[in-house]
């Protein structure tokens, strides 16, 4: 099973290294705490020198080392990386970019997810492993590939044609409903037969916004169709055995959808990393966290971050003092089970070579080292707070379609973009220190007092009738400008916008004013808004705010509509931060939505309960110490130590976790 607490640990690549060093690694990772390891995600090259020849000399030595010292596997299968033998044999399986350029293998997931060459070797791999290692006592979790779709989430080619026109057969049934879908009276695109679709490649013009939807779906179907199979493979030889795979949920990934992947996990991973030039980075970790928490339902395991520096940044610099620490139990505060780096060993040689690691370059006599040692007497610490829920009385609404839609060329501004919205409003929230879950449009909100839907261009019938009805049944619903626009095949809801939302929200539509970069727009309550305005008639709403200048001076910018038993609000502009801070505080306090616990600014505050105790977590970013009121018998977990008087202190940049028995 997995180790008891919090997991702790890194992928290990030994393989790497020659045999000798392998006895100091397990040492080392007993010294920091380490009792979880990732192995042998790229090592196929070494375990099927040729095709049907396998050498498992080594892994056994490995397994066996991290078995004697109390250190669990987390078994991977190394489909991320097919070796050259491999694409010398099937040169059709390398990808096809959308100019029609044949890529070449010569770095990791240079294959094409549609390929059944691949398909059949990567299955192949997956049940030998399984057979070999369903039973071996250091194996606690199957490791299906890695970060799939991380650089080839699309392939152009032929066998993608094929496969994209076989998933379009059966989402559709037949060409009549596709081109009623794809709306293909439109610029002659018409199809009269199913091999005239092809992948939406360079192109002339604009292509078809919904065939490139539909792609879109389409190519995060086909990976999670090979996860799928590899997992009935390592089922079948080890159904006792849980599987997962590293999810991206980061800045600059949006390739797959996983409100359709996570389903299918047995345990939900992730892997985050942080963007070099955002200057308030954990509210990203928050974000993250708290999305993957959604996905999940519950406690979820951190795959991969990183102790300093990444290497695939166009600088890359190391974490100040005391960040790995906090960056950790942040995730630990929103919901993560598990902590691991990539890498255990920093490497020599390869492509990663300056990417940090838990062993650095520097080897013990470092900070980083110091740091991971103390991290892993953090983890021990916290043991208790393994499978503790994070109760959240907000919901913000995430749904991959609607970004990927938002961000198709020919839109009304390209300046809209999807996550820079949603962090826009998360983030009023996360300093408030308010629970926050994201769920997908159709999810059961009746746990919720306040949804709130910042970017939901698209949204299909079941969503928005979902979401009113939320409103309408006594629940406050907060919709952000050019939501409900069109249907889920991408056509424009006729009859003014917001579209789908006009009703609830009782305003009306007729024309959009995006602003242009750098442009703002004062409001008549005090503050600017920029990126958007729009021309809104009131049909049974208040003007909350309206614009105080130019063309539109005098239009609401803001209103507000009793809706049944509750309450929608429309937001027809993107406000400035402050005053979007002061319009998101009076709505969260009218749908007596309230923080978490009163702390001072700059102290991050999140509440993890387990079944006879709350776990109170208190991050310090700012730059002077912060006390924080908690209950008179409780206990600070970091410290054992415990708390007198009902207040704790939190220094600038520390990290406290209180125990509150209940």
């Amino acid at each position: 099973m997995i180790p008891e607490g919090i997991a702790y640990g890194g992928d290990y690549n030994p393989e790497q290294w020659p045999e000798e060093v392998w006895a100091e690694d397990v040492r080392l990772m007993r010294e920091a705490g380490v009792n979880m390891v990732s192995v042998n995600i790229f090592a196929w090259a070494l375990l099927e020198p040729r095709e049907g020849e396998y050498d498992f000399a080594r892994l056994d030595k490995i397994l066996a080392l991290l078995h004697e010292n109390g250190i669990a596997a987390d078994l991977a299968t190394p489909t991320a990386a097919p070796p050259a033998w491999f694409f010398r044999k099937h040169p059709q399986a390398l990808p096809v970019d959308r100019d029609g350029r044949r890529l070449s293998y010569g770095s990791r997931q240079t294959f094409c997810p549609s390929s059944p060459a691949y398909r059949e070797a990567a299955l192949r791999i997956a049940r030998v492993l399984g057979e070999r290692y369903a039973d071996h006592p250091a194996v606690v979790m199957w490791h299906i590939h890695n970060e799939y779709g991380c650089h080839n989430a699309e392939c152009y080619c032929d066998a993608s044609a094929e496969a994209f026109r076989v998933w379009l057969r059966s989402r559709y049934g037949d060409l009549e409903a596709l081109n009623h879908a794809w709306g293909t009276a439109f610029w002659s695109q018409w199809y009269y037969d199913w091999d005239e679709i092809i992948p939406p490649r360079a192109t002339g013009a604009v292509p078809n916004p919904t065939h490139q939807l539909d792609w879109r779906r389409f190519c995060s179907d086909a990976l999670l169709s090979l996860y799928k199979a590899e997992r009935e493979v390592l089922r079948e030889a080890a159904p006792s055995v849980p599987a997962t795979t590293n999810f991206m949920v980061m800045y600059n990934f949006e390739a797959l959808d996983y409100w359709r992947w996570a389903p299918e996990l047995d345990v939900v991973s992730n892997d985050h990393y942080l963007r070099s030039t955002d200057p308030e980075s954990e509210i990203d970790i928050a974000l993250s966290g708290d999305l993957v928490r959604s996905l999940a339902g519950g406690p979820w395991l951190l795959m991969e971050h990183s102790t300093g520096a990444v290497n695939w940044q166009p600088v890359n610099r190391a974490k100040n003092p005391g960040e790995l620490r906090r960056n950790a139990l942040g995730h630990v505060a929103r919901g993560a089970d598990g902590i691991a780096y990539f890498q255990w060993r920093a490497a020599k040689a390869g492509a990663e070579q300056w990417h940090s690691a838990m062993l650095p370059h520097a080897g013990t006599d470092s900070q980083i080292w110091r740091d991971v040692v103390a991290l892993g007497a953090d983890l021990k610490a916290l043991a208790e707070v393994r499978g503790s829920t994070s109760p959240a009385s907000v919901a913000v609404v995430w749904d991959w379609n609607a970004r990927w839609a938002l961000e198709l060329p020919s839109q009304p501004s390209e300046s809209v973009r999807y996550l820079e919205l949603v962090r826009a409003w998360y983030e009023p929230l996360w300093r408030s220190g308010v629970a926050v879950d994201f769920v997908h449009p159709s999810a059961d909100l009746s746990r919720y007092r306040l949804v709130l839907a910042p970017a939901l261009y698209l949204v299909d019938d079941e969503g928005a009738q979902n979401l009113t009805g939320f409103a309408s049944g006594g629940g406050t619903l907060v919709v952000g400008f050019h939501s409900g626009a069109v249907d889920a095949n991408c056509h424009v809801r006729l009859g003014g916008y917001p579209g789908a939302f006009r009703e609830a929200l009782g305003v009306s539509t007729d024309e959009l004013f995006p602003l242009l970069p750098d442009e703002t727009v004062a409001l008549d309550g005090g503050g600017t808004a920029s990126l958007w305005s729009e021309r809104v008639r009131l049909a049974g709403a208040d003007a909350v705010t309206s614009y105080a200048e130019g063309p539109l001076a005098g239009v609401p910018a803001v209103t507000r509509h009793p809706y049944g038993e509750g309450v929608a609000w429309y937001l027809a502009t993107h406000p400035d931060p402050t005053t979007l801070t002061a319009l998101l505080d009076r709505v969260r306090t009218e749908a007596g939505v309230a923080p978490v616990r009163e702390t001072p600014a700059g102290v991050e505050t999140v509440l993890r309960r387990g079944e006879d105790a709350d776990y109170l977590f208190l991050i310090n970013h700012g730059e002077r110490t912060a006390e924080v009121q908690v209950a008179s018998q409780a206990t600070e977990l970091l410290s054992g130590k415990r708390v007198g008087g009902g207040r704790v202190t939190v220094a600038p940049g520390d990290v406290v976790v209180v125990r509150e028995s209940r």
